[in-house]
């Protein structure tokens, strides 16, 4: 008799079934556990960045206290420094130790750097240079922008003249007229010039150029030589003409006490009263006149009263004149056209002299009369020693002597210190001594 196929399958379902739990019960144990492995660990990598976050903070805290503390002693020592009255332009007090950056410099190093010039000649190279030498190097190298006599071109700077204006209200600050020493010269031009070029000038090419713009102002003579030797022994024109600043000493000893603020004065009383009635004034009124019945029996003055409109002069009626005769109307054209001219013509020669009222002595001498003048005469002008040696020998502006002069001004005086190269037209020069004419003694 044949089985139910119930009691053959029924055995194997129940032990499929039973493997299977165990198998899900044995992954679900070991995913229970890797999560909580998981978690734990977790857990640590919290609690670690705690840690570590914790000991950050109380570092910046720690640090905060001492940057705190530093701000005390910083706010302690400048009080006490106030307190104490301490000089303001005193140097800072020397670091103890080092800070642990770079390195010593080298000697080499510290000698590229040094090159400042100082008024006793500390720092000067070896070298020299004359006047005329200089005049080559400066007209080659620095007159686009200084002009040839060192008079300025355009809007650049000038660099001769200007003596005794520094009190006007438009005073001229040159080399000669402004500046003390004769270092800073020596030492700007080494470093800065030519504009553009800095640095190309050789040593002796520098001293050089200071002797010639010290010629140009009339300074020294034209054998002149500057060297590293001679050059503190120059003494400038205005070598004087500064102060030196006490005023750490003398006024800022006053700023140290605490200003008062109030209650400052004892006591307040009126010293006088001011008292004026502004009314407006009748159409045509401009005078003032008093008042006596103001404030405090104090007169005013209101703007009452007839407006005063002065009278013109009258305008006296040309007398009839004789008409001139026609050739000193042709005469007289030719001499304003002249002096038209030799205006336009002295314009190369503004830059160094002067005429007419008010005219002074420039970089050369004032041209007031010079025509028919005996030759260097102009009191308190240094002149070159051509000039003054032409002067002994009686040597007398007449129109033919200027005329030669202005044509060629070296081949006609060796050794002038004029260094215009000429006028190379006879109309120029004519109109030229015709202006110079018009300007008497």
């Amino acid at each position: 008799m044949s089985k139910s196929l119930s009691h053959v399958f029924l055995p194997v379902f129940g032990g499929t079934a039973l493997v299977l739990a165990v198998a899900v019960a044995i992954a679900n144990r070991n995913y229970g556990q890797s999560k909580i492995e998981t978690l734990e660990t977790r857990i640590g990598q919290v609690e670690t960045h705690a840690a570590v976050a914790q000991e950050n903070a109380q570092a910046e805290a720690n640090r905060a206290a001492e940057l705190e503390l530093k701000v005390e002693e910083i706010q302690t020592a400048a009080a006490e420094r106030i307190a104490n009255g301490t000089n303001l332009t005193a140097p800072a007090p020397s670091h103890d130790g080092t800070y642990g950056l770079g390195r010593p410099a080298l000697e080499e190093e510290i000698a590229a750097w040094d090159v400042d010039v100082l008024p006793d000649g500390r720092g000067l190279p070896v070298g020299s240079g004359d006047v005329w030498t200089g005049e080559e190097v400066f007209v080659d190298r620095c007159a686009s922008c200084h002009g040839e006599f060192a008079e300025g071109a355009d809007n650049w700077p000038v660099l001769a003249g200007g003596f005794d204006t520094l009190a006007d209200e438009d005073p001229v600050k040159t080399v000669g007229s402004y500046w003390p020493h004769l270092s800073t010269a020596w030492d700007y031009i080494s470093r800065s010039m030519p504009f553009g070029e800095a640095g190309t000038l050789t040593a002796d090419e520098t001293y050089a150029i200071v002797a010639y713009i010290l010629y140009s102002n009339d300074l020294v003579d034209d054998d002149f030589v500057l060297n590293n030797e001679n050059f503190a022994d120059f003494k400038m024109y205005n070598m004087d003409g500064f102060v030196v600043d006490v005023r750490p000493e003398t006024e800022y000893a006053e700023w140290r006490e605490e200003p008062c603020m109030e209650n400052c004065k004892t006591e307040t009383a009126v010293t006088m009263r001011s008292v004026f009635l502004v009314e407006t004034p009748p159409e045509g009124g401009s005078n003032s006149v008093m008042n006596g019945a103001s404030a405090d029996g104090l007169p005013t003055f209101t703007a009452e009263g007839p407006s005063f409109t002065p009278t013109a002069a009258p305008i006296p009626e040309e007398e009839a004149t004789a008409a001139p005769a026609v050739q000193e109307i042709e005469e007289a054209d030719q001499t304003i056209e002249l002096f038209a001219a030799g205006e336009k013509v002295f314009k190369k020669c503004k830059s160094c002299h002067q005429v007419g009222d008010g005219a002074k002595d420039s970089t050369g001498p004032a041209l007031n009369g010079v025509i028919g003048a005996n030759a260097g005469s102009v009191e308190g002008f240094k002149y070159s020693k051509a000039m003054k040696a032409a002067a002994e020998a009686g040597l007398v502006w007449t129109e033919e002597e200027m005329a030669a002069f202005l044509t060629k001004p070296k081949e006609y005086m060796k050794g002038t210190r004029m260094s215009f190269a000429g006028l190379k037209k006879q109309d120029d020069i004519q109109a030229l001594i015709i202006y110079l004419k018009t300007f008497g003694s």
